[in-house]
């Protein structure tokens, strides 16, 4: 495996208290990029930007940036008025507070970053001692490539971890969704509910979960390199006009024969 690079480094602060550190992405894309070619001669085509009033190629250089309102209007930018609106650079991740562990609930999560030391480790390692024996999280905010963001500091396995949050504009209040609306369970049904949870308990294996989509996807790329003919799935059939109790007492018969 490559080793894993730093993206940005930072040092986080709260009170007299400083700990230079370095962020590491905790996840990264895998999915898989298509290059589109001309049809004729299987040649990269690029895209431009072109004008729809002629049909002309536009440079860049040559574009302007606009906002266009709900009543059609166009409010022209230019880059340095935007530029002027960037927060100020800066490396702190400043700690706001400490919280209890889960007081953050997950729709507020947005992206993972592992921390490690920068310059001497032993603050960093001060730092995740304190959180471990303490039992908290912090709640941060710090300033990366021009870019404002809240984040927790938590812990994870013992070691440190920011988890960037989405801001309070983004996230969508349960209290705007319709409740669920239906009739209730029969006892009957009710029993097979709580038997059938209870037979399909497990713990969290991450491991077994795969992009099953990239994974058909990468097959069939490599078959067609090799020049093989490719297997095509046979869909199944769904079952189709069952009731509640129905499709509880299917789902209970097939998890007691798969056990």
């Amino acid at each position: 495996m490559m080793p894993v690079r730093a993206m940005w480094k930072g040092v986080i602060h709260f009170d007299a208290i400083r700990v230079p550190v370095k962020l590491y992405g905790a996840i990264e894309d895998r999915n898989v990029h298509f290059r589109l070619l001309h049809r004729q001669d299987l040649e990269p085509v690029h895209q431009h930007l072109v004008n729809p009033e002629t049909d002309e190629v536009v440079p860049n250089e040559e574009t302007r940036r606009a906002y266009i309102t709900e009543s059609g209007d166009r409010v022209l930018l230019n880059p340095a008025e935007l530029k002027s609106l960037e927060p100020e650079p800066s490396r702190d991740i400043e700690i706001i507070g400490f919280l209890p562990p889960h007081r953050i609930d997950h729709r507020w999560y947005d992206r993972p970053y592992y921390l490690g030391p920068d310059e001497d480790g032993a603050e960093f390692f001060a730092l995740a001692d304190a959180l471990e024996a303490m039992q908290v999280e912090g709640l941060a905010r710090w300033v990366m490539r021009n870019k404002s963001y809240v984040g927790a500091l938590q812990l994870y396995q013992g070691y440190p971890m920011l988890m960037s949050l989405h801001h309070s504009e983004e996230v969508i209040a349960v209290e705007t969704l319709a409740p669920p609306t239906g009739p209730p369970l029969d006892q009957r049904e009710l029993g097979m509910a709580r038997q059938l949870i209870e037979m399909l308990e497990a713990e969290f294996q991450p491991q077994e979960y795969h992009d099953e989509f990239r994974e058909r996807v990468l097959e069939m790329l490599a078959a067609k390199e090799r020049g093989k003919p490719l297997r095509q799935p046979v869909p199944q059939p769904g079952d189709q006009g069952m009731d509640i109790g129905q499709a509880l007492e299917v789902s209970l018969q097939q998890v007691r024969k798969s056990a």
